[in-house]
């Protein structure tokens, strides 16, 4: 159960991560003081990609325990 909720809540961070990312995409040179991609926004689009994949790989991971937990009850 614990796991399961703490896959769902990584899930929604990087959710609220890739849409900060996409709202405000200078975060980076703010945060650090450095452009390392030049101003083009290819960083930015990558960190939004990575945090897309890593909350669905993290909300999979969290309905495959919902779904393991149930089948074991029902067992």
């Amino acid at each position: 159960m614990v796991r399961m909720v703490i896959e769902y809540v990584l899930a929604a961070v990087f959710v609220v991560l890739a849409v900060i990312t996409v709202t405000t995409p200078q975060w980076i040179e703010a945060l650090f003081g450095i452009d390392p991609d030049r101003g083009s926004g290819a960083l930015e689009w990558l960190i939004v990609a990575l945090f897309g994949l890593l909350a669905v790989v993290a909300a999979g991971l969290g309905t495959r325990d919902v779904l393991r937990r149930r089948r074991l009850q029902e067992g």
